[in-house]
């Protein structure tokens, strides 16, 4: 596989599908630009586009600019999972309501999944902006839901507010399979209908062994640098940044008040936390709460014991050596660490934590921000009405 590989306009038909191979369109400036059109002979509008009929699909592709922060699109390259929001991203419609239908063909591909009907599920091709007119980058080829998920949590419908308005929107989960290249054999195959996609010969092993098994053989990318750069800790848009500022003015007089907030964050970014209590202001061990993890099914789970440690320090203050060592010197045996940081774990620290491979986990500015969007509060404002609401001072 060539990395980052471009493929021109001319070579457009002829191409295969390639992991993160950048697609580019024309240079007209309006929607005749977009290279899906000559790639896939699909239409040039919408972040759904498919082959077929909506009730009937022969192929899907999903595109997304990753960039609406409201509709936070992600794909977490270490689990090859996707997470995809609807195209219902508006007040004044029902949830299926949408133009092009984007949440009637969610609904079809997990109706199908969860009926057991995998055969009927077409080809999904995930597709991001490149940032360059409407060029395109290939992420991969999916499938709905992943490991671990269940038809109660793979798409799921959740209540979103603008302007006081109250409205709904899905989100998807969906698995990357392991596949670096997709043939145009097979595209061409399902462009020009000789054949469901299913029955081509030309059809991935990894992808048809899926709609047999069910089985999820996902892309999963280590990171070459796990310890993330004081960049990547922190948010970079102005609303991300201005709602990190509101949650560590609101604490900045208050320790305690943050390791209760700290403890609500971890909750959120562990459900299946079943104890977690604050320890004394004073002399609290080096440990600002403790609490278990429950691990497995209910009825042969086990716990885990994690302790927390909580630091409201501004982005311009980072967690040292000295406040991470400290946190690694209080766990005990058979016992994880979690620091919560409204700034960033330094690079020596961050380093230390890493090389000598101790299990603490970093949930630094960024990571904390995230976990809020994905609770519903999109903005400063939110952030402020919750903090009063939940920790008033």
């Amino acid at each position: 596989m060539i990395k980052n590989q471009i493929y021109t306009l001319e070579e457009l038909e002829t191409a295969d599908l390639v992991i993160d191979a950048h697609y580019a369109g024309s240079r007209n400036g309006n929607a005749s630009d977009d290279p899906l059109t000559h790639l896939l002979s699909l239409s040039n509008q919408g972040g759904f586009r498919i082959r077929g009929t909506r009730n009937d699909p022969k192929l899907i592709a999903l595109i997304s600019s990753m960039q609406d922060q409201d509709w936070p699109d992600d794909l977490d390259l270490s689990t090859g999972v996707f997470t995809y929001y609807g195209d219902n991203k508006q007040p004044g419609r029902r949830l299926n309501e949408t133009h092009r239908y984007g949440n009637n063909l969610l609904e079809l591909v997990f109706d199908r999944l969860h009926a057991g009907d995998r055969e009927r599920i077409p080809p999904i091709l995930i597709f991001t902006k490149a940032g360059i007119y409407r060029d395109v980058v290939f992420r991969g080829l999916a499938v709905p839901s992943a490991i671990g998920s269940t038809h109660n949590d793979d798409l799921v419908a959740i209540w979103h507010t603008t302007n006081g308005q109250r409205f709904q929107n899905y989100r998807a989960i969906f698995t990357i399979l392991d596949l670096p290249r997709i043939s145009r054999a097979w595209l061409s195959d399902i462009i020009q209908d000789r054949t469901r996609a299913s029955e081509s010969i030309h059809a991935p092993h990894e992808w048809k062994k899926w709609l047999k098994s069910g089985q999820y053989t996902p892309l999963i990318a280590k990171r070459s640098q796990p310890i993330r750069s004081r960049r990547e800790q922190l948010p970079s848009s102005k609303s991300d940044i201005e709602m990190l500022a509101v949650l560590q003015k609101h604490f900045q007089a208050d320790a305690y008040g943050f390791e209760a907030c700290a403890a609500h964050l971890v909750q959120l970014c562990m459900p299946n936390t079943v104890e977690l209590d604050l320890t004394r202001p004073f002399r609290d061990g080096g440990r600002d709460a403790i609490g278990k993890l429950r691990i497995g099914p209910s009825e042969s789970s086990v716990l885990v014991d994690f302790a927390v440690e909580a630091k409201c320090y501004s982005t311009s203050n980072s967690v040292g050596v000295r406040e991470i060592s400290r946190l690694i010197s209080r766990l005990r045996h058979r016992q994880f660490g979690i620091l919560v940081t409204t700034s960033w774990l330094h690079d020596q620290a961050y380093k230390e934590i890493v090389e000598d491979g101790h299990p603490v986990m970093i949930l630094s500015g960024n990571d904390i921000i995230k976990l809020l969007k994905e609770a519903g509060l999109k903005n400063a404002k939110d952030i402020k009405e919750w903090l009063n609401a939940s920790f008033p001072l």
